[in-house]
């Protein structure tokens, strides 16, 4: 746990609150017959030289974390002082990349989560009661979207999607259309990456659902039913209270993944339309050397590691208590 998550989070909390040096610029002058100019170039080796001697750069403390790309709290109150309504405000926030990411980010999360458990115990109830000679096969397709890489995944959507793919060819057919495009709009794509995160996350929850299903005790359902229990009243009163710690554990997981979801916004190219924490750090990192910005990427890191804590806390203090309860 040390060496793993705390000395990690550590370096970036450091990294942090650190910018990159400027390049060493430097400046000559040449004459010729026809007069003296001055030219600027970089020092490479000044340049080098510098960030050999101060790796982490220039201390910026908590500024990275305020300015435009992140927090922007000077932006925020400029726009609070100018906007005509919630409305307004709203629109000026949108336009800053860190809230617009948040934005997708969280209403990615809170979509694909329920969608998942609910969904992923709905095909474990079906395929429970599917005959034994049916089950194998069954459980072995629905695995697949789980088995594939994500970002192959999102990719083979993509393609999909697209105007001469199977699913985007046959929606301009049905809406005789041939301009209509599901990449063009901002509201189309932030629904197919959330159909998307739904298909791919969903075989995990249904296998762990599905796998719970077969230790709920059958002297339990059987009374139950002699007891005049409709199926929805089996289900309410004695599968989902058997299955509760199953469900946090499927909860906890599918908020942590979905909450650093990245894979699908870089197979889709949306980034125009939609982007998350975790893609804000990768634009932050993908750039030459020089133009790496680590500070920037690490404050986003540790923006994000807050974010999943808050979305962790309360159902990790349901579940204290819960035990607690038990154990008393």
């Amino acid at each position: 746990m040390i060496l793993l998550i705390a000395v990690p989070i550590f370096s970036t909390m450091t990294q942090s609150l650190f910018i990159a040096h400027k390049q060493v610029v430097m400046v000559s002058e040449t004459c010729d017959p026809f007069g003296c100019k001055k030219e600027t170039s970089v020092d490479a080796e000044a340049t080098a030289n510098l960030r050999v001697k101060e790796p982490l750069g220039i201390f910026n403390g908590f500024d990275t974390y305020t300015n435009r790309n992140h927090l922007a709290t000077s932006e925020i109150i400029a726009s609070w002082n100018v906007s005509t309504g919630w409305k307004d405000f709203f629109s000026h926030i949108m336009n800053l990349p860190f809230y617009k990411a948040l934005a997708f980010t969280l209403t990615y999360t809170f979509l694909v989560t329920p969608l998942v458990i609910i969904f992923g115990f709905l095909i474990a109830l079906s395929v429970n009661s599917l005959a034994n000679w049916v089950k194998g096969p069954t459980i072995f397709f629905s695995l697949l979207p789980m088995i594939v890489t994500p970002l192959i995944g999102s990719l083979i959507l993509f393609w999909m999607i697209d105007a001469e793919g199977i699913l985007g060819s046959t929606l301009q057919r049905i809406f005789n259309d041939n301009s209509l495009s599901l990449k063009a709009s901002p509201v189309l794509t932030w629904i197919m990456l959330i159909v998307y995160g739904i298909w791919h996350s969903t075989p995990f929850s249904f296998i762990v659902f599905y796998a719970g299903l077969q230790t709920v005790p059958e002297e339990t359902i059987e009374a139950a039913m002699l007891d005049g229990a409709s199926l929805w009243q089996q289900n309410r009163h004695v599968v989902i209270p058997y299955l509760m710690p199953l469900i946090i554990f499927v909860t906890l997981i599918q908020l942590m993944d979905n909450f650093r979801v990245f894979e699908p916004i870089v197979g889709f190219n949306a980034s125009a339309n939609a982007t998350s924490l975790s893609w804000i750090i990768f634009n932050d990192l993908r750039g030459e050397d020089a133009l790496q910005l680590f500070g920037s990427a690490a404050a986003t890191s540790m923006l994000t590691i807050i974010g999943v804590a808050v979305l962790l806390t309360p159902v990790l203090i349901k579940t204290w208590k819960e035990f607690n309860s038990k154990t008393i």
